[in-house]
């Protein structure tokens, strides 16, 4: 089964109206699927909801499941709705109200130097991520550690690619439109054309 439609894409709503008003981005982490997720919502007026936000708490105090998949379950209470992230734990929930999903597959290097400009930026502006949380520089760095997005960027980049096939192959997300995007200027193509 191939996933590479991006190339389609442009054509094909250009020459129609963007149906989908459920939309779930995922993709390996720094792929952009935040930045993407809030600016289609805006062009569909529906709700941008980021799974971080909703999973971490003060002090990167993650949410006990059962609370977290309640939190979900709100946020994708209505009709139009865009969701950034992949948490294996709620995927059940979003996918299965999900009109389409966005799998922002793009090249290893292009990533790590994404996920390097963006620990760098936070650091120096101490931008404030969700519930009051920041990022320290020196986490980063550690990249035998959990803590470190460069070790999870190494640790999940391929099995995305394995997993994300297989997961959109099953029966229970065949009514899910994929859009496969292995190229940045896609997903720009995407917001120009609806």
């Amino acid at each position: 089964m191939s996933f590479n439609w991006g190339v389609a894409l442009a054509f094909q709503i250009s020459n129609s109206t963007f149906p989908y008003q459920r939309i779930v981005i995922v993709g390996t982490t720094s792929s952009g699927k935040s930045t993407l997720a809030k600016r289609l919502a805006e062009k569909i007026g529906g709700d941008f909801i980021e799974l971080d936000a909703l999973y971490w708490g003060p002090n990167w105090t993650p949410a006990e499941l059962s609370v977290f998949r309640e939190r979900v379950e709100t946020a994708t209470s209505p009709q139009v709705w865009v969701v950034a992230g992949n948490y294996r734990g709620v995927r059940d929930l979003i996918w299965s109200k999900a009109q389409a999903v966005i799998w922002l597959d793009y090249p290893l290097l292009l990533l790590f130097w994404r996920l390097l400009t963006r620990t760098i930026r936070r650091w120096i502006t101490q931008e404030d991520l969700w519930n009051g949380n920041r990022e320290k520089l020196w986490w980063h760095f550690k990249f035998w550690s959990e803590e470190s997005l460069f070790h999870w960027l190494f640790k999940t980049y391929w099995r995305r690619k394995r997993e994300i096939p297989q997961l959109l192959a099953l029966a229970e997300y065949s009514h899910l439109k994929v859009f496969h995007f292995q190229k940045p200027n896609e997903a720009e193509n995407l917001l120009k054309n609806i």
